[in-house]
C-alpha cells in the first residue's frame, strides 16, 4: 500500500515538474541525451522582451576575475562601438578578481554608481559557490546580496541584466577549499543559475544565460575537437577567447540586439545598388560596387578547433547568424555561378544563393574592415585596462584614500583621453564588392 501511494506521489511530482503552473517557474530545459548532463535541472530562462538598450546608455559591466580578464567586456564594448554605433552606448568595466556578490554590494556607491550608469550587467556566483557541492547557506548568501544589488541599481533608475556564471572545466588548483568533483561544482553552479533566473523574474530585470550555452557547447566542442578544448579555460575557470565570446553573446542577446549590421542589394540588370543605414553606395559600374560604411561587422580570425580563438566561439554559438549579419543580395546575376571579391579575398556563390542573400561577415574571415576593426578593439583594450587600474590601484590605493574626489577628477582626464582614442580609431571604411561571372 505504501508503495502504491509513493508511486502516485511520484507521478504527481513528475506532472508538476513538466506542466507550467501560473506564477511558478518550474519548467526545465531539455538537455542533450548524454550521461554528461545527467542530474542537471536548469530552469527555463525568461524570454527577452524587446530592446533593453537605449540610445545614449552608459553601461557598467560588473563581475569577478572573469570580468577583470577584460575579454567578454571588451568584445561587448567593441561590438557596441562598431556594430551598433547608432545607439551611442558608452561602457565601463568594473571587474574585481576574487569578488563575490556581497563584495560588489559593498563597493557599488564607491566604484560604480558615482559614474551614473543607466544599465548594468552582473556576473557572479563563481566565487560565491566556493568551488564546492551546492550548500544552501552559500546559495542564500548569494541570493540575498544579489537581490540587494538589483534593488540598489533599480532604485537609482538603472536597468539590470542578471548574468549567470559559466561552468568549470576542472578542479581549480589554487582554491584550497575546493572539494567534490567537477560535476559536483557544475551542478552547484546550475543551482546558482536557477537562483539568478528567480531573482530576475522576481525583480522584472533581464537575464543572461552564460552557464548553459558554455556547458552544452563546451561539451560538444570536446567531442568534436578533443578533451584539450576547454571552453572554461585552461585552468578550468577563466575562459579563453572562445568562452568569452559565448559570454558576450549571452549578454548582447539579453540586451535585445537583433544583429543586423547592414544589407546591400545589387541589381546587375540595371545596374544599381542600395544599402541600409550605416552604409552608403558611392558608385556602381562594371560589376563593382564601391561603398563607404560607418558601421562595421564584428571581425575575428582564428582556428575553429582552438579554445583561445574568437572565431571558434563564433562558430560554436552561431554568433554571425544571431548578431553579425552583413547581408549581400544580388539580383539578375548574368551567370549561374558568380565570384564575389571583397578586399583581397574572393568566394564563389550560385546565383540562387546570392538572390537569397549571403552573410559577408560570416563568409569573409579577413575583409576590408579587419584593420580598422583591430585598431578600435585595441583602443578599447587600452581603455579597459586603465579602468581596472583606475578603480583598483588608484581609487582603492593611497591616492584615493588621501583625496578621493581629486583622484577621480585626475583619473577621469586620463580615461577621457583613452575614450577619445577609441573615437578617433573608429573611422568610415571605404570598400568595394566586385561581382564577376565564374
Amino acid at each position: 500500500m505504501r508503495t502504491r501511494v509513493g508511486y502516485r506521489w511520484l507521478l504527481c511530482l513528475v506532472w508538476i515538474s513538466t506542466v507550467p503552473l501560473v506564477g511558478v517557474a518550474e519548467e526545465y530545459v531539455t538537455l542533450p541525451e548524454d550521461p554528461y548532463f545527467e542530474g542537471f535541472q536548469p530552469l527555463k530562462a525568461p524570454e527577452s522582451v524587446g530592446m533593453l538598450l537605449r540610445v545614449g546608455d552608459r553601461l557598467a559591466i560588473c563581475g569577478d576575475s572573469i570580468t577583470e580578464q577584460k575579454m567578454y567586456s571588451r568584445i561587448m564594448e567593441t561590438y557596441l562601438t562598431v556594430c551598433a554605433p547608432q545607439l551611442g552606448v558608452s561602457v565601463r568595466q568594473h571587474g574585481w578578481s576574487g569578488e563575490r556578490a556581497p563584495g560588489l554590494l559593498g563597493r557599488m556607491d564607491h566604484d560604480v554608481l558615482r559614474f551614473g550608469p543607466t544599465i548594468a550587467t552582473t556576473c557572479y556566483a563563481m566565487n560565491d559557490h566556493a568551488y564546492q557541492p551546492y550548500q544552501e547557506e552559500l546559495g542564500a548568501t548569494y541570493r540575498d546580496a544579489s537581490a540587494q544589488i538589483i534593488e540598489k541599481f533599480k532604485s537609482a533608475g538603472i536597468r539590470v541584466i542578471q548574468g549567470a556564471a559559466g561552468p568549470v572545466g576542472k578542479m581549480p588548483s589554487w582554491v584550497r577549499e575546493a572539494r567534490g568533483t567537477v560535476k559536483d561544482l557544475n551542478l552547484s553552479l546550475c543551482r546558482f543559475r536557477n537562483i539568478d533566473i528567480e531573482l530576475a523574474q522576481a525583480a522584472g530585470v533581464g537575464f543572461a544565460d552564460v552557464f548553459l550555452p558554455m556547458l552544452v557547447k563546451g561539451h560538444a566542442a570536446q567531442r568534436e575537437f578533443g578533451e584539450e578544448y576547454m571552453i572554461s579555460g585552461k585552468d578550468g575557470v577563466h575562459p579563453g577567447w572562445a568562452g568569452h565570446l559565448l559570454m558576450a553573446h549571452s549578454f548582447l542577446k539579453a540586451m535585445g540586439l537583433n544583429g543586423e549590421i547592414g544589407r546591400i542589394v545589387v541589381d546587375l540588370g540595371q545596374p544599381a545598388a542600395f544599402a541600409s543605414e550605416g552604409h552608403t553606395v558611392l558608385s556602381v559600374a562594371d560589376g563593382a560596387v564601391e561603398l563607404e560604411s560607418t558601421r562595421y561587422p564584428f571581425c575575428a580570425t582564428g582556428a575553429l578547433d582552438a579554445d583561445d580563438s574568437i572565431r571558434s566561439g563564433m562558430a560554436l554559438i552561431g554568433f554571425n547568424d544571431d548578431l553579425n549579419r552583413l547581408i549581400l543580395v544580388v539580383k539578375n546575376a548574368p551567370a549561374d555561378r558568380m565570384r564575389v571579391t571583397w578586399g583581397e579575398a574572393g568566394r564563389v556563390y550560385t546565383s540562387e544563393e546570392l538572390a537569397a542573400g549571403v552573410n559577408l561577415a560570416d563568409d569573409f574571415e579577413v575583409n576590408p574592415f579587419s584593420a580598422a576593426f583591430g585598431r578600435v578593439d585595441e583602443a578599447i583594450g587600452r581603455k579597459q585596462a586603465y579602468e581596472t587600474r583606475q578603480m583598483k590601484d588608484l581609487f582603492h590605493g593611497a591616492e584615493g584614500h588621501a583625496d578621493m574626489e581629486r583622484t577621480v577628477e585626475l583619473t577621469e582626464r586620463v580615461r577621457e583621453s583613452l575614450v577619445k582614442g577609441v573615437a578617433e580609431a573608429f573611422v568610415p571604411v571605404r570598400h568595394t564588392l566586385r561581382l564577376t561571372a565564374e
